[in-house]
């Protein structure tokens, strides 16, 4: 039998899907379901000074109105251990326990009803007074603070240094640039809404969640309510998107559960498109400085980036923008500083790229501005600066094949027909660029568990507790599985989304294949022992062996399995790479940009299926485009909130947006970061795109745009 892992195979939950048999949260419906909805705050700090729900407890249908008058108390005991990901540090929002506003959307109640309808019209009813306080609401960098020690520990203080003094270097160095990047908040959009179903039976209680990590919610739920881990299971056997809004427990979970608690029936709560951008988190506003010097030949003297995100006032949100920038190139002199704007909004949250994203948009632009003072080729210039080891801990790489992503995604693009000079090719009257950036994102392995049973009818069940937003997993395990036990897809079937399986850590961060892969193939190695030594078979092709499984009295065969990295994760620095190549074509009239290629060379390891691989790079590409030149909230300071809070309004991409998609994976593997030679993927898919647009946007016209999204207005008035 030819290997099924590299095999590019459908997806096996494909037909579920398409057909409307897969379950997502909302869709399940426990017996005598009930529904939610949440009242909102309309101020963004201050506390409520009078709160009546007469009207909302008199509406037709209502069971229940719950404001912080009449709410349980709950312990919200402390952390055993703060969840990776969790902020760094502070408190997460106390729902219903006090009358303090934190931020405009901030949930202060919650009506249950027969019917969704009665209930958001009832939540229309409770009348609010408040006692308005004064609110940050403006992104001012004079009241950024540095990041604590515990965003520090985990790689995200408040500065960094390599090498020499990177400030004196820069004053020092032949050529150099200094200027200011603005990566926008952005908000996920997913298919799929937030919504939790919270059930409570004979001191049971059973959750279906929107989320990326079921263990999580469970153990939320026990340090909230104060009860035991094995009197909570959660459920989420799919999930429609969700990019890292799905990583956190957020309040609305909490008010499902509390909601059936009290009125003795399951609760359904789901999220309105409008409540998603309050509700959940999202990428950061995030203002960055990049200073580059370098010697005439193009070889960096000094790299310094400074950013300054935004976070709540509650809670610090420290991601990693400044990782890429510690390790892309080679540089003597480095200085990196990273520093934090308190604001009167919800907490942000990992968004695809998480950090990565952010911090290759300011440095990738930045270089392609030194290539065109050194009149260098951008490709040239990264080559010259290429990373033998990696810079931040000077540790060698697991494995590191950018300098053929360079290479081939060069040439599958074309990339030798650019004219250097911005404004020298044409297409008509459009104005033609071509642009390029690198795409680096951390690529790491989670410890996971594994569980391999084969039935009485010659079937195997696979099941750990890990998730599937999209990526493929269902497809990826399974062909693990079947690789491993010499048996056909059809015989195999992966099982996840329920915390009573295996335990697994977050589906996020690129890490799911890497860790959960292992896991599934060592219980199915361990399966294969078990049925040798109980009925003396090598293989599971024997023509009998159905009735030998009878025969021995076994209604089921099942092995375990741990998997986890060793020390060689504090040895190697392990990350994956990319190319990125962009064809723009811009109206001088008008300013607008028209994307009508993207091609993206990737060091990902070995390609479990490349069908699947394809499919996360190419959806990461229209990620990033919407990143370059449509997405981005138009966040209200008067009122703290976001007036385009609604998919009318916040644009993202659509398929009349999309031009040429090319893929293309180096060959390889990192045994050295996983058994199966697999590397992260999913989140590099997005990282380098926008850079790489904008970078073909200025070839194009000659206008240098430093500031997301690129829209017409700040190209028309130069053209």
């Amino acid at each position: 039998m030819s290997s099924l892992v590299g095999s590019p195979i459908s997806r096996v939950d494909g037909p579920a899907k398409v057909t409307g048999r897969a379950t997502y949260a909302a869709e399940f419906h426990p017996d005598g379901l009930t529904y939610a909805a949440i009242v909102e705050s309309s101020i963004s700090a201050g506390s409520i000074s009078h709160i009546d729900s007469t009207l909302a407890e008199r509406a037709p249908g209502v069971l229940m109105v719950l404001t912080f008058l009449n709410a349980p108390k709950l312990p919200y005991g402390p952390y055993k251990q703060r969840p990776a990901v969790e902020p760094v540090s502070g408190e997460a929002l106390r729902v219903l326990q006090d009358a303090e506003i934190k931020f405009s959307g901030q949930p202060i109640g919650v009506v249950v009803a027969q019917t969704q309808t009665q209930a958001e019209y009832a939540a229309s009813l409770v009348r609010v007074r408040y006692v308005p306080a004064k609110s940050l609401t403006h992104f001012d960098s004079d009241r950024s603070v540095p990041t604590s020690e515990a965003a520090a520990k985990k790689g995200r203080g408040p500065e960094a240094r390599q090498g020499g003094d990177a400030d004196e270097a820069f004053h020092q160095a032949a050529v150099k640039i200094d200027a200011h990047y603005v990566q926008p908040r952005e908000h996920h959009n997913a298919m799929e809404p937030h919504a939790t179903v919270a059930e409570w039976k004979d001191g049971q209680l059973t959750i279906w969640d929107k989320t990326q990590w079921v263990d999580n919610v469970r153990e939320e739920m026990v340090r909230i309510f104060g009860i035991s881990a094995d009197s909570v299971r959660v459920i989420n056997p799919f999930v429609g998107g969700a990019f890292g809004s799905s990583l956190r427990t957020w309040p609305h979970v909490t008010l499902a559960v509390m909601a059936s608690r009290q009125v003795g029936r399951p609760v359904r709560l789901e999220l309105t498109r409008r409540q998603l951008y309050y509700s959940t988190g999202f990428r950061p506003h995030t203002e960055q400085r990049v200073a580059l010097g370098a010697q005439h030949e193009g070889h960096l003297q000094a790299h310094i980036q400074e950013a300054i995100g935004q976070t709540s006032t509650y809670e610090e949100f420290a991601e990693a923008t400044l990782d890429a920038p510690a390790v892309t190139y080679a540089c003597e002199n480095r200085r990196t500083s990273y520093r934090l704007v308190p604001m009167n909004t919800n907490t942000p949250c990992p968004m695809r790229g998480p950090g990565h994203a952010t911090g290759l948009f300011a440095q990738e632009v930045a270089m392609d501005e030194l290539a065109a003072l050194l009149k260098l080729d951008p490709i040239q210039l990264r080559l010259r600066n290429f990373a033998e080891r990696s810079p931040k801990k000077d540790l060698p790489w697991s494995s590191n094949a950018l300098q053929d992503c360079y290479r081939i995604g060069a040439e599958r693009f074309g990339w030798e027909r650019r004219t250097p000079e911005p404004r020298s090719m044409r297409a008509g009257r459009q104005l033609v660029g071509l642009g390029m950036a690198t795409a680096v994102n951390t690529a790491p392995r989670y410890p996971a568990s594994a569980s391999a049973t084969l039935l009485a009818d010659g079937t195997v069940v696979v099941r750990s507790a890990t998730s599937d937003m999209g990526p493929g997993t269902y497809t990826a395990m399974t062909q693990v599985a079947a690789d491993t036990l010499g048996l056909p897809l059809p015989r195999v079937r992966f099982e996840l989304g329920d915390s009573t399986f295996p335990k697994a850590e977050e589906h996020g961060g690129s890490t799911t294949t890497a860790s959960i892969g292992p896991a599934v193939r060592e219980a199915c190695v361990a399966l294969l022992a078990k049925i040798s030594n109980m009925l003396g078979l090598s293989a599971l092709f024997a023509p009998d062996l159905q009735d030998k499984i009878k025969l021995a009295g076994f209604s089921q065969i099942e092995a375990h399995s741990d998997s986890k990295p060793g020390e060689e994760k504090n040895r190697y620095a392990m990350y994956s790479f990319g190319a990125i190549f962009a064809e723009v074509h811009v109206d001088p009239d008008f300013g607008t940009v028209r994307v009508t290629r993207i091609s993206g060379a990737y060091d990902a390891g070995r390609i479990v299926n490349p069908k699947l691989a394809r499919s996360q790079c190419i959806g990461g590409m229209i990620g990033g485009l919407g990143m370059a030149l449509l997405e981005g909230a138009e966040w209200d300071t008067r009122l703290g909130r976001v007036a385009n809070a609604n998919l009318a309004e916040y644009l993202v991409p659509v398929c009349a947006d999309i031009g040429e998609l090319d893929v293309v994976f180096v060959p390889g593997e990192d045994k050295l970061l996983s058994p199966l030679g697999v590397k992260g993927l999913a989140e590099l898919g997005l990282c380098g795109v926008a850079p790489a647009i904008a970078n073909a946007v200025w070839h194009a016209t000659g206008v240098r745009v430093r500031e997301l999204p690129i829209t017409p207005d700040k190209l028309i008035v130069y053209l």
